[in-house]
């Protein structure tokens, strides 16, 4: 960001992206964003951007105009795809103007380069070409800020001009820098910035689960993850690598969904974005354990359609261990991750398992009892939690004598993908007592 020392402050801020392309031969490939811009401070005719609609902006041949209800387009797509995007970044907005409680009150413009060839030279601007020749995105900003009675800085105005290449979630990327620029004067710090920006560029109306480009799915299944306080780490800058987007795309993913975290997040983005005082640790810090754990389990399990809201982890319940002919009965869902059972073992212990009713573990919804189909699907199984390590998971099934060959909470689900929980149906009730 770039600032004067006058009155009112006007703030030049950049937002770089990254885009996602296939090859001739369908194998992902990566290209990194402009991540730098001049000092515009001394730039009277660049106090504000200019974008598809300004009044001396010519028409470029090849290149047209569209609108839809928030959004100017100035492309070289084919009219169909022109529409095709903008109703793609409208439904967007309208998904993350939800989620922050504001509609979106300014127009947005956008650039979006298919082919540099088709663009005369000069008809891009300047700070936006490395961006564009390397096949990412960049958002260029303006923010004007009034000071107080009290000397604290009010946004008093804000715009944003998004330059993109024309691949599937560059431009939604960009859109939602704008939208943010434009709504609270500023994005907030890089990991908040980048990993909601990223968030924007996925999110489908009524789809809740993982879904991203399959480059960026591979590499967090083959990377160890990493370390929470390394990507909300601050002196960050946009632009840095795909690799940082996609952790802080992965965080930013599992705060928003887990309802363990859900509640604290949104109020903790509002807060970055009006520039109060607040962080990640503040407001994380008390649940640190918890958060990494359900971090890492998160990013195990990761896959296309897991739903990180089906598998939180329940922190509030309670355990015990079993004495004499007392029993304890847990409702375990088909539709959840591991839940509790409510019982604490010690290494030897032997529990009577029994399991009734039945569940659905496909779409087809053919109901199995706790034994599971053929191939095991289905199946009730178990998993000890100790000081936040798991077991390896052991089977169960609808009736069983069972012997813990460890310390722990134990904890049940009906076995199966866990990218597929979501359309599974029913549940069992299971039985634990002390075998005799």
């Amino acid at each position: 960001m770039f600032s004067r020392r006058t009155f009112p402050v006007i703030l030049f801020a950049v937002a770089a992206g990254f885009a996602w392309s296939q090859s001739e031969f369908g194998s992902p490939s990566v290209a990194q964003a402009q991540t730098s811009a001049k000092d515009k401070g001394k730039d009277k005719g660049k106090d504000k951007p200019k974008g598809p609609r300004g009044k001396d902006t010519p028409a470029i041949p090849g290149v047209n105009e569209y609108s839809s209800k928030n959004f100017a387009l100035r492309t070289d797509l084919s009219q169909e795809e022109a529409k095709e995007l903008l109703t793609r970044l409208e439904t967007m907005l309208v998904l993350v103007s939800r989620y922050f409680g504001k509609p979106n009150t300014q127009i947005i413009e956008m650039n979006v380069v298919k082919q540099q060839t088709n663009w005369p030279p000069g008809s891009i601007d300047a700070d936006a070409i490395p961006s564009i020749e390397s096949g990412g995105g960049i958002t260029l900003s303006v923010t004007s800020f009034q000071r107080n009675g009290s000397g604290q800085k009010q946004v008093v105005g804000a715009k944003s001009i998004v330059w993109a290449v024309a691949d599937r979630g560059t431009p939604q990327h960009e859109a939602v820098h704008a939208y943010c620029h434009q709504t609270f004067g500023r994005t907030g710090p890089t990991w908040y910035s980048e990993g909601m920006a990223e968030l924007g560029q996925y999110w489908k109306e009524k789809e809740d689960g993982v879904n991203i480009h399959d480059g960026v799915l591979q590499y967090l299944k083959s990377e160890e993850p990493k370390e929470l306080t390394e990507i909300v780490a601050t002196g960050q800058r946009t632009g840095d690598s795909w690799q940082n987007y996609s952790w802080r795309w992965a965080l930013c993913h599992l705060l928003a969904a887990n309802p363990n975290y859900a509640p604290r997040f949104k109020p903790l983005g509002l807060a970055l974005l009006n520039e109060q005082q607040t962080s990640f640790e503040a407001v994380y810090g008390p649940m640190a354990k918890e958060i990494t754990f359900e971090y890492n389990f998160f990013l195990k399990h990761i896959d296309q359609g897991f739903r990180a809201d089906l598998c939180s982890w329940d922190w509030k319940a309670k355990f015990q261990r079993l004495k004499g002919t007392g029993s304890v009965q847990a409702k375990i869902d088909a539709m959840r991750g591991w839940q509790p059972a409510r019982v604490a073992v010690k290494s030897g212990d032997k529990l009577n398992i029994t399991a009734s009713g039945e569940w659905a573990p496909s779409k087809s919804g053919k109901k199995v009892t706790a034994e599971g189909d053929d191939e095991g699907k289905g199946k009730l199984v178990g998993i000890l939690f100790d000081d936040y390590v798991l077991s390896e998971p052991f089977e169960l099934g609808a009736n069983c004598e069972w012997e813990a060959t460890g310390d722990g909470n134990l904890f049940l689900r009906c076995r199966d993908d866990w990218k597929s929980i979501a359309d599974n149906s029913g549940a069992v009730t299971v039985k634990i007592k002390l075998a005799e």
